[in-house]
């Protein structure tokens, strides 16, 4: 294969431009095996394909900074940079990341694992260059989907305005994860689709090169009739040259010659330019072209030939519990609706919008926007659910603190991903929003033992009428367990006792109820009886069972997987200060203060130290600790 030739950009460099398409095909038949192991974001590389090739063969990377937004498209990049024999490690441990890693290569110049940040990282890095007196070129490489962030509307508003000569791609594929909505995705249709005004435009610039090189009053109003010319047929780009960007395009994506035109006509122009890029996600697989959706992101490996996900068999993902339950109550109560910024697959709300299509509402990348608009849903006496990722839900932090909480409004966060989330790593691991939530006013949060304890928590998050309340759940397969015959309430701030013990106590919460139970399990065998508390309310706490807990002198651990700093053990030492009593002993157990990097969940679990056997021997020697103090 002529890819066997490429280890770098200078490599490439070295093809003729008619050796491109051969090396785009290569590329295609290496992902499309590769990814059949390992699993991961498939379709949105083999859309990108030619344009990657493109941009390392004109530019000159790591001098010219090529700057991936979110970075799951990347993948190309990679692999020209010198990666290709490492994908058969692709997300997992010690691995090659899924997104664009700093100390994975030079090449990699900005990380990105959420959406819509590359605009203001290249006008960071245009600046950084002129201040230094440099002369290298930054190029943003941001999707349709991406852009529908307000984040990348504020940067593009400021790079207008400073004119600094910097370039953004805009790879339009009329996708993100979910087909995208919204006006500008809209509008960018609109441009897709004015083949008559591209035509005039054609034409037009080809009487105007006729004109000959003349300054004066001719060539200005040659200029003006080009740009009225523009407004007069149609609003190609328009909305981009009014923020201040020389458009260029649109322009077929798969089209290496033309391509490479564009992007040199682009490089003449002086200041900030947007090359507008049509590509098809999925291309060259039919499967991944077909639905691009499900083939955004594979989890696990598939079949070639056939395009079968190859599925983990056994009970199903908290997502889909959480998807069915809505539907169980939005026919019940008429109030409740799903918002969602850009997930409804992920967030396991298609059959929702299929059968409640008017009470599905989803805004795009934009969690700032669905949480605000949430508050004002239920300040309207509707009941919003606000279905989003734990690592996406961040994004939003001041609109839940200033907007919902402080207005104590019924907003109801449907929070996925919560905890550990495996391969696509340190970006996106689930720990933090115990730690950012509880300390709000207001706030009560939730998280479920086992599938069915989670739909009897959105019963009670639905009956709930004093404020936002969230409910957090794992990025894996339930218990199996059997569901009540019906659907009831939780008493708000009550914990249970699922395993009786006497020697000490773990408090745990989500899935670490089952670690709990297993580590008590082996301790069993050693004579120690240890009670498993399910501590399912974070906030409120049950300070009834913390009191009698500290009245019987009992040792604690306090098992989350989620940040130590900040989480449910933090709660609970803070509430036994406040009341001035000093147990026996309160140990934490949880998420370092470091990021996780990619690794499959029980590897992850293992580096963090809870796994059953871990846990058991933290107990273990717990006790001992206790006992010699007391003698």
């Amino acid at each position: 294969m002529l890819l066997d030739r490429i280890d770098s950009p200078s490599d490439l460099k070295k093809l003729s431009t008619s050796e491109l398409p051969i090396l785009a095909e290569d590329i295609r038949r290496f992902l499309i095996h590769n990814l059949s192991s390992t699993g991961g974001h498939l379709a949105p590389n083999l859309g990108v394909v030619e344009l990657t090739l493109v941009l390392h063969y004109l530019y000159n990377s790591p001098s010219d900074k090529m700057i991936f937004d979110v970075g799951h498209q990347a993948y190309v990049h990679k692999m020209l940079t010198g990666r290709k024999h490492r994908f058969d490690t692709l997300r997992q441990k010690d691995g090659l990341c899924g997104f664009v890693k700093r100390n994975e290569s030079e090449h990699d110049v900005w990380e990105a694992g959420h959406s819509s940040t590359s605009l203001s990282a290249a006008m960071g890095m245009a600046l950084a260059r002129d201040l230094k007196g440099e002369t290298n070129k930054v190029i943003a490489i941001i999707g349709d989907g991406a852009l529908t962030g307000g984040m990348a509307f504020e940067a593009l508003n400021h790079i207008g305005d400073e004119k600094r000569p910097l370039m953004v791609v805009l790879n339009d594929n009329e996708m993100s994860i979910a087909p995208n909505v919204g006006a500008i995705h809209n509008y960018l249709g609109k441009v897709r689709s004015e083949k008559i005004y591209r035509k005039t435009k054609d034409e037009l610039d080809w009487l105007l090169r006729k004109i000959p090189a003349i300054g004066g009053k001719l060539a200005s109003t040659a200029v003006r009739v080009k740009d009225s010319m523009k407004y007069l047929v149609a609003p190609d780009g328009m909305l981009f040259e009014e923020f201040g960007l020389k458009y260029f395009g649109p322009v077929d994506g798969h089209d290496i010659p033309k391509l490479m035109e564009t992007f040199k006509q682009a490089d003449s122009v002086e200041g900030p330019v947007l090359v507008h890029v049509l590509t098809t996600k999925g291309k060259g697989y039919t499967p991944a072209e077909e639905d691009s959706h499900a083939w955004h992101g594979v989890s696990g490996a598939y079949k070639i030939e056939s395009g079968q996900v190859i599925k983990p068999v056994g009970p199903p993902m908290y997502t889909e519990v959480f998807g069915n339950t809505l539907i169980e109550l939005a026919e019940q109560d008429k109030r409740i609706v799903a918002v969602t910024p850009a997930m409804p697959g992920g967030s396991g709300l298609l059959k929702f919008a299929k059968q409640f299509p008017d009470r599905m509402f989803d805004v795009g990348i934009a969690e700032q926007h669905a949480a605000t608009m949430s508050a004002a849903l239920a300040m309207e006496g509707i009941k919003p659910v606000f279905a989003v990722y734990s690592t996406f839900l961040q994004r939003a932090y001041d609109q839940v603190v200033h907007d919902i909480c402080r207005q104590k409004l019924n907003v109801i966060f449907a929070i996925d991903r919560a905890g550990l989330v495996g391969g696509d790593g340190e970006t996106h691991q689930g720990v933090y929003d115990i730690a950012f939530l509880r300390h709000i006013p207001n706030m009560v949060i939730m998280m479920p033992k086992d599938e069915n304890e989670l739909r009897n928590m959105l019963k009670t998050a639905v009956e709930y009428n004093d404020g936002p309340i969230a409910v957090r759940y794992p990025r894996i397969q339930g218990r199996g367990v059997a569901y009540d015959s019906e659907m009831s309430t939780l008493e708000i701030g009550s914990w249970e006792i699922v395993r009786e013990g006497d020697y000490t106590a773990v408090l745990a919460i989500g899935p670490m109820v089952q670690v709990a139970e297993e580590a008590a399990e082996l301790l069993k065998r050693e004579g120690l009886n240890v009670r498993v508390i399910n501590a399912r309310f974070v906030k409120p706490l049950d300070v009834k069972m913390l009191l009698t807990l500290a009245k019987e002198h009992m040792p604690l651990l306090v098992l989350e997987e989620g940040a130590i700093q900040g989480g449910l053990g933090s709660a609970i030492l803070e509430f036994y200060a406040e009341q001035n009593i000093q147990p026996v002993s309160v140990h934490l157990a949880g998420v370092p203060d470091l990021f996780i990097e990619h690794a499959t969940i029980v590897e992850q679990r293992e580096q963090c130290g809870l796994t059953a056997e871990a846990v058991a021997e933290q107990l273990s020697s717990l006790v001992v600790r206790v006992r010699q103090r007391a003698t």
